[in-house]
């Protein structure tokens, strides 16, 4: 009998009758749209300064649903909205809010990310990879910050074993410091390279608006503000079109005395929106749905964190060894500028001049604002554009740093170049 003899390990559960499960293939995830808010200042004299953080990600997924009537609410599978601070109206299971507040069916699951600053970005890989796998078609990803009503670091408390057993330097908990300690580990990046930079961020960002290259993916926010009244936010509030580096010398260094960050060559504190719909290939060829742009890699990283401007470094190398790619391989860059001394330790890193032309062409946070958790997708929104641009590009690459020491990169194709898909 079985199960009886001496270490048998018992009786064998018996064969059940039916069929052999079949091995579903991996899909291709493509970035089918994104939109976002326009980005408004922290405080309460911004425009977003009297509206509720998640009706501005619900405005941008019921966008999204209005520019795509091809696609039934019913096949969206999944929601998942990242939000850094998830307390008060950024809480309750975002994704979940934000599905049913959009109009999305009942049926349609959601949820919340943190990955601070690459929230959305984490949004992205993380349904790509349901999508990659198969659990589902077609899925909304985005992320919300409203760092006005919701501060970064509100109510958190985080363990004093962190720094008391000396897991990091006290500085690792503010952004601002690690970006202080970064010009310290590389003294060629100075503050003259950075405001230089910024100053071409607030140039090129200028330049996209009077082209009318930013304004397509904006969606108009109703406002109310307390001395204002009602208005319509069209357009980015923190851009400083026509910085000068005279001006940028003046500015203090709040980090450090003497130092090197300031509020001209670094990102502000910002409220906004972002949301993109991805689905798979198959789903897309379905149902009529655009390709902007084909999903090749992913990768997150853990870097030091007294110095987690440099995380996409790393995460720029692991993506590209993931792909079979080198950094040559790519002809388009949107890098988060969180700070500018983050974006020029990438630059020189792969050898890239700082006033390259492939990197950020329309600017970038510097001048647009970051809004936490929100940026990810408008790194790739824009991308998608500037592949619209250049057929000649085939493959473009989004990174940006993560608070407490991390780097996220992702790996995109152009559907317009002419070997798109092949090798792939």
């Amino acid at each position: 009998m079985l199960g009886t003899g001496p270490g048998d390990p018992g009786p064998r559960p018996r064969p059940r009758p039916g069929r052999t499960p079949v091995p579903r293939e991996l899909q291709e995830v493509v970035f089918v749209d994104g939109v976002r808010t326009p980005f408004g200042k922290a405080g309460e004299k911004g425009m977003y300064a009297q509206t509720r953080a998640d009706d501005l990600v619900v405005k941008c997924v019921r966008e999204l649903l209005r520019r795509h009537p091809e696609l039934p609410k019913e096949r969206v599978e999944e929601v998942a909205i990242a939000a850094t601070t998830q307390i008060g109206d950024q809480g309750l299971t975002l994704g979940r809010l934000t599905g049913l507040l959009s109009g999305l069916p009942k049926s349609t699951p959601g949820y919340s990310i943190d990955r601070m600053c690459a929230g959305a970005m984490t949004a992205v890989t993380n349904v790509s990879s349901s999508i990659g796998v198969g659990a589902i078609d077609v899925a909304v990803a985005g992320g919300v910050e409203h760092m006005g009503r919701h501060p970064m670091g509100e109510g958190v408390d985080p363990n004093p074993r962190i720094v008391a057993e000396r897991l990091v330097d006290e500085s690792a908990l503010v952004m601002g410091r690690t970006a202080e300690n970064l010009h310290d580990r590389f003294p060629e990046l100075t503050k003259e390279r950075c405001d230089a930079f910024a100053v071409g961020s607030q140039r090129k960002l200028a330049a996209a608006y009077e082209a009318g290259h930013v304004q397509p993916d904006l969606v108009p926010v109703a406002t109310r503000h307390v001395e204002k009244g009602w208005g319509l936010a069209t357009v980015d509030e923190p851009p400083r079109p026509g910085t000068t580096l005279e001006e940028l010398a003046t500015l203090r260094t709040p980090f450090r005395p003497h130092g090197n960050v300031t509020a001209g060559n670094a990102a502000g504190l910002n409220d906004g929106a972002t949301a993109c719909l991805l689905a798979s290939q198959a789903a897309a060829d379905e149902l009529g749905l655009p390709v902007r742009m084909r999903l090749v890699s992913y990768a997150f990283v853990g870097v030091e964190p007294e110095v987690m401007g440099i995380g996409p470094v790393p995460a720029t190398e692991k993506a590209l060894a993931k792909a079979g790619l080198t950094i040559e391989d790519i002809g388009l860059f949107e890098l988060n500028e969180a700070f500018a001394v983050q974006v020029l330790s990438f630059l020189d890193h792969f050898g890239i001049a700082d006033d390259d032309e492939r990197v950020n062409p329309w600017g970038g946070a510097i001048a647009t604002g970051h809004p936490l958790a929100s940026s990810g997708v408008r790194l790739m929104t824009q991308l998608a554009r500037h592949f619209e641009a250049h057929p000649e590009v085939r493959y473009g690459l989004t990174a940006m740093c993560i608070g407490i020491g991390m780097g996220g990169a992702v790996i995109w194709e152009n559907p317009q170049h002419a070997d798109y898909g092949k090798d792939a």
